[in-house]
């Protein structure tokens, strides 16, 4: 039977913190700092920037911004759900000039960085709840769907004629007709070894990190092929069905970059500052990048071994503290990673002095061997991505939303063809629309979804009654969620949703999460009146409306 965690087990903060554990996170943070490097590269790559810039933002992150965020075992650095608005805004603002677009673009992340720290010390972190979870979703599964459509040609070694994305989604089958053997073969290799990792059941060898076998298989393989020198290579050339023999591999098929860490650095340019479209993309990056470090730290959250909470305000300041900088020398927005941050947690990672190991091994490093780097196959970090990207888009994010319900499933769905008709920001409001819509219809006063009427009250010593009226969608419960955090731990809540005539899926999921971690603090939740409701299917979490 395993042992239970107590207050009194809690690992210890800061310098006292690292003389405690430092064995622990600087273990943890090694095996995080395999699994970053390649991520890092490729994130930069596919985001339109040179591949030092998703280091310098990782370096960044784990060196200044543990030291001063509000979570624990979290790790930053770049993410593959910002490399569409990163990439977008190197094209809007460049024209056609990736050097200027990726100059500009680093304003840009100034700027935006400048109000996500604003935004957290004026303690807007709640307002991540005011988005519906299926347009979250929808989002990140609209970004894997870009991220596959494009990474999948670098990873046949082709490059589409194609100048907007749905030419590149209708390109691919001819990247598969034209495809260049050998670097597919490095791409398909890697993407073979992620599919099989994930299935891996053996304890010791999923210790080792994907990315790193995948990465460590590419330079084999590169070495094999000589990718270092340009060459022509006959392949089947004795086959008279393939029309074309001759194939080119060369050095613009490995990862370029500068042979000093310092020459790495770019500086920003802030000449469009004064234009509306520089001013679109600040808020694209500073919503976006806000939105998924709130999400990813609140998630990281439920992993912690030890129950911690983070402080979003604090955490969002951080990250904001983080930006700044790591636009002013050349790098990327950073969020708090999830992916990155729960192999933290796997690999026995305590504090948030991991997230500052995995960072100055990153900097050893690429000060180091910056040689071995330029090695790595393109394709290698393309598998990465593509696989990455089919999980944000996988049939199972489409199966768990139209279990909570078909009306989730339209709203998920306008999503994503919001976002890939128009761009992020568009599409997120196309698919807040159809989420007011759908409540709107399903409410039996429209008015109702102006407001959330409730009422917190002690009803006696220790005891606290939360009544709900009238409609309560995502739109309207912020200040529901206001005053539950201002309730004393160790109590016991009633959440009373009798009388409310609908509910929709964001609030409940919020309510249920509320009640879980309420609970794992010491206190009592229970929930109360939805026998009278009808749900929108057999999901627990799924909308309600009165009978």
């Amino acid at each position: 039977m395993a042992k239970a965690i107590s207050i009194l087990d809690t690992p210890k903060t800061g310098l006292a913190g690292l003389k405690q554990n430092w064995q622990y996170d600087a273990m943890s943070g090694f095996l995080v700092f395999l699994i970053a490097l390649p991520l890092c590269l490729g994130i930069a790559m596919a985001s339109n920037f040179p591949p030092q810039a998703g280091i310098i933002t990782a370096i960044i992150g784990g060196l200044l911004v543990s030291r001063i965020n509000g979570s624990f075992v979290t790790i930053n650095g770049p993410a593959a759900g910002l490399i569409v608005v990163i990439f977008d805004s190197v094209q809007e603002l460049g024209k056609g000039d990736a050097m200027a677009g990726y100059k500009y673009t680093l304003a840009a992340i100034v700027c935006a960085s400048v109000i996500q720290t604003l935004m957290g010390y004026f303690k807007a972190g709640k307002l991540s709840a005011f988005f519906p979870s299926s347009v979250v979703h929808g989002m990140l599964a609209a970004i894997g769907i870009i991220i596959m459509s494009k990474q999948i040609h670098t990873l046949l070694g082709v490059k589409p004629d194609a100048k907007t994305l749905f030419e590149t989604i209708g390109q691919i089958p001819h990247s598969f007709v034209e495809l260049n053997p050998e670097v597919a073969l490095i791409g398909g290799i890697g993407l073979v070894i992620l599919i099989v990792w994930s299935f891996l059941k053996n304890r010791y060898l999923k210790m080792i990190p994907a990315p790193l076998v995948v990465v460590l298989v590419g330079l084999a393989l590169g070495q094999y092929y000589d990718l270092e020198h340009e060459h022509i290579y006959m392949f089947l050339h004795d086959d008279p069905i393939l029309p074309h023999h001759e194939y080119t591999i060369g050095p613009k098929f490995l990862v370029a970059i500068p042979e000093h860490f310092a020459a790495g650095f770019s500086f920003p340019d802030f000449s469009l500052i004064g234009t509306l479209e520089f001013w679109e993309q600040v808020i694209t990056i500073c919503l976006v990048g806000s939105l998924e470090s709130l999400l990813s730290a609140a998630a990281v959250d439920k992993l912690d071994t030890y129950k911690r909470y983070s402080d979003l305000n604090r955490d969002l300041t951080a990250v904001g503290i983080g930006n700044t900088i790591s636009g002013l020398v050349g790098g990327l927005p950073m969020i708090a990673e999830i992916v990155r941050s729960s192999a933290n947690i796997n690999n026995g990672g305590r504090t948030a002095w991991a997230n500052f190991f995995h960072g100055a091994f990153l900097l050893i490093f690429v000060a180091l061997f910056p040689r071995l780097i330029h090695e790595i196959p393109l394709a290698s970090l393309s598998a990465l991505l593509v696989f990455t990207g089919f999980k944000l888009a996988s049939p199972k994010e489409f199966a768990k939303t139209m279990a909570i319900g078909y009306e989730q499933l339209l709203v998920f769905v306008i999503t994503i063809l919001g976002v890939l008709a128009t761009d992020l920001l568009i599409g997120v409001v196309i698919g807040m629309i159809a989420e007011f819509i759908v409540h709107v219809l399903r409410s039996v006063d429209w008015h109702e979804v102006l407001k959330l009427y409730f009422e917190v009250k002690e009803t006696e010593p220790g005891r606290y009654h939360i009544r709900v009226d009238g409609a309560a969608f995502f739109a309207n419960f912020l200040s529901l969620k206001s005053e539950l955090s201002a309730l004393p731990e160790g109590k016991t809540l009633i959440f009373d949703l009798s009388e409310a005539e609908t509910v929709d899926h964001t609030v409940m999921e919020f309510i249920h999460e509320f009640c879980e971690d309420y609970e794992r603090r010491g206190g009592h939740s229970e929930m109360r009146g939805l026998e009278r409701h009808t749900a929108a299917s057999d999901h627990p979490l799924a909308a309600r409306k009165r009978k």
